[in-house]
């Protein structure tokens, strides 16, 4: 099957910077990969943002990204991308209409995409499929967490709700914000994302650590709604434990990140100063060891539309306190492969902090069941082949005749 993948602004070929931060660039390269594994003819199509760039890369991995022209040919942010989806869905739609590459089905990744996929798709009869990512209504339920949108935003998503063939949803949580921007159930299909057990596995290197105290790890953005602020409150009730932060910009530029200074004076005020330590960004090759090296992950954000920290931390072997938020709630079963606690409440998270410190063998049975929860439903083979029925669903509905190309 042709496949093509719209990552409009998350480039696959973009080096990751730093621990889960560039969580759409590697789930779109990450797939792909695992897509060509399985025999799919693979092309990602993502916005040129710089004029040294070829029109099209060949990666390692077996699929081809080509860099479309949409818009000024440099780093733009995202907020300031929309009035450029109509020329990258223009472009798209000629690629595909008098090209020799024509897709039998065309996957969207976040809502700009949506748009840009939805205009080619209609003019070249391909069928299309939408990953959200993340929701414009998040800012609003979870207030703390980062826009990255116009005021239009929700009012795009919720029309492309209705206008592509399908939405692929990545959390329970999903479903139920969709359906109350009013996109019908049927028109969705819940499909998790996968984590790179490559990466992410139990055994290889350890980050060292101090042999006196137990580790509690957390890892995210340095933004408000990651929750770190709410780990170190909890670690006033944990007094032989250390809790490392792992995530924001290099260790280097921490004491230029406002966020950083605000979590060190957090630190400092509740007393657990001498027992935080800020990593800063480390290479995603080199994050396993850092799980690897924990006693327990605390994935504690304030929304999480996937949760991939809490899935790269049982891929290890870590058991995890999460956030029932999002995709962490989905994947942490409470009270089997680990523990799950109400977002923003340091005190009850202090507290299963340190219950679970305290019980090497709930957390050796957790870790266990985590693992295998992660080999049985969350590989990145079991993902594709879940989207390879989807796809193959929306590729054999009859296609309309496509519309004349515009003028």
């Amino acid at each position: 099957m042709r496949i093509a993948m719209i990552s409009e602004q998350a480039s696959p070929l973009a080096a990751p910077r730093g621990a889960s931060t560039d969580g759409q660039g590697t789930h779109v390269a990450e797939l792909a990969a695992e897509l060509v594994d399985q025999g799919h003819d693979v092309r990602v199509y993502t916005r040129r943002d710089s004029p040294t760039l070829p029109d099209a890369v060949a990666t390692p991995d077996g699929y081809e990204v080509l860099h479309v022209p949409a818009g000024p040919a440099h780093r733009l942010p995202g907020d300031e991308l929309l009035p450029y989806a109509g020329e990258f869905g223009r472009w798209l739609a000629g690629q595909w209409r008098d090209g020799a590459w024509l897709p039998d089905v065309a996957h969207a990744h976040f809502w700009r995409s949506g748009l840009a996929a939805v205009h080619a798709g209609r003019r070249a009869g391909v069928p299309v499929v939408l990953t959200y990512h993340s929701l414009g209504t998040a800012p609003q339920r979870h207030p703390g967490s980062r826009d990255t949108g116009p005021p239009s935003r929700i009012g795009y998503e919720r029309a492309l709700g209705r206008a592509v063939d399908l939405v692929v949803v990545q959390c329970q949580e999903e479903i139920g914000e969709l359906i109350r921007l009013g996109v019908p159930r049927s028109r969705m299909a819940l499909v998790p994302t996968g984590v790179n057990e490559r990466l992410f596995r139990p055994d290889g290197p350890v980050a060292p650590r101090d042999p006196t105290l137990s580790r509690v790890l957390t890892v995210g953005r340095m933004v408000e709604s990651s929750g770190f602020q709410d780990v170190i409150r909890a670690m006033v009730m944990t007094p032989k434990a250390e809790c490392v932060v792992v995530g924001g910009p290099p260790a280097g530029l921490l004491p230029a990140d406002g966020f950083a200074r605000r979590l060190d004076a957090l630190a400092r005020s509740c007393g657990v100063a001498d027992r935080v330590k800020l990593v800063g960004a480390v290479p995603r090759e080199e994050l396993g060891a850092w799980y690897r090296s924990a006693d327990l992950l605390v994935a504690a954000p304030w929304h999480a539309p996937f949760g991939l920290t809490a899935l790269e931390g049982m891929a290890c072997g870590v058991p995890v306190i999460g956030s029932e938020v999002g995709g962490i709630a989905d994947t942490v079963v409470d009270g089997l492969t680990g523990e799950l606690v109400p977002p923003r409440d340091p005190r009850a998270l202090g507290t299963a902090i340190r219950r679970l410190l305290g019980d090497n063998v709930r957390r050796f049975t957790y870790a266990t069941a985590a693992l295998d929860r992660i080999r049985s439903r969350y590989s990145w083979q079991r993902c594709a082949e879940q989207l390879n029925i989807v796809y193959e669903a929306v590729a054999t509905v009859a296609r309309p005749v496509p519309a004349p190309a515009a003028a």
